[in-house]
């Protein structure tokens, strides 16, 4: 771990947070198939007023403005600032633990991926091959220059990452006879094994299992669906890839001394 003097700690955290508004408009507009994530320039979801740049300040504008927009006085989403906030905190905690590197580069572009596809995915049940595919081939050019992560163990990761999901989808199918996962948490999977390797992958896949499915049942006990509860499963592959990318020397390490039968 490279601990990071404050001012870039704080420097990081404020270009993080441009990034994340940025973020917002590739969310909301990545899934139209009628729009473009740069044109035209940042305004009103609902009256269409484009923003001056003193209300596109990342956070601050969203309190300031008491969370409504100037013109219309529509209530904005409270995923504006968090997405704000939360692309900040990562990509502080990137530059904290990695320094000003490649390899932070390189997870910088990987993290504002999968918030993407956590909110995408929460809102439509979705993930954009826009950015898995081209996700797992940056993630296999990544582990080239990547100190943690080899060419061959993204390249496994790839294979195996797929393929678990792809098995699982597959017996679910045979079993219920309806699909039970999209093929966008497949090639997710695979792009998480390509920048984190495969030994990232027993992890992630139980992590996330285990989240999933507590959300789920909670979900079930609300919707009162049963069966036909249908929740997105790739916020979850995120969070626990998300997870993985800060810590995976300590869950390594207690894996292994599960693996040796000495867990406290």
């Amino acid at each position: 771990m490279v601990a990071a003097e404050p001012l870039i700690l704080v420097f990081s955290a404020l270009f993080g947070a441009i990034v994340g508004s940025f973020l917002n408009v590739v969310i909301l507009r990545l899934p139209r198939e009628d729009a473009s994530i740069v044109f035209p320039a940042s305004h009103c979801p609902k009256c269409e007023h484009p923003l001056a740049w003193y209300e596109n300040i990342p956070v601050l504008s969203y309190i300031v403005q008491l969370g409504k927009c100037r013109h219309c006085k529509t209530s904005i989403s409270l995923q504006y600032p968090v997405v704000e906030l939360l692309m900040a905190v990562l990509t502080m905690a990137l530059v904290n633990q990695f320094g000003l590197s490649l390899v932070t580069a390189g997870y910088f572009l990987f993290t504002a991926a999968l918030l993407v596809v956590i909110f995408i995915d929460i809102h439509l049940q979705i993930i954009p091959d826009v950015i898995s595919l081209p996700g797992i081939v940056l993630g296999f050019l990544f582990s080239f220059v990547n100190p943690y992560v080899g060419w061959l163990d993204s390249l496994i990761g790839i294979v195996v990452g797929g393929g678990i999901l792809y098995a699982v989808a597959m017996l679910y199918f045979l079993w219920r006879k309806q699909d039970g996962m999209g093929g966008g948490d497949i090639k997710l999977l695979a792009m998480l094994g390509a920048f984190l390797g495969w030994q990232s992958l027993p992890f992630i896949v139980f992590a996330s299992s285990l989240t999933g499915s507590v959300v789920g049942l909670l979900a079930m006990s609300v919707q009162k669906k049963g069966g036909q509860t249908r929740i997105p499963f790739g916020p979850f592959l995120s969070l626990a890839g998300i997870a993985y990318m800060f810590f995976s020397k300590w869950i390594i390490f207690y894996f292994n001394l599960y693996l040796q039968g000495q867990w406290p």
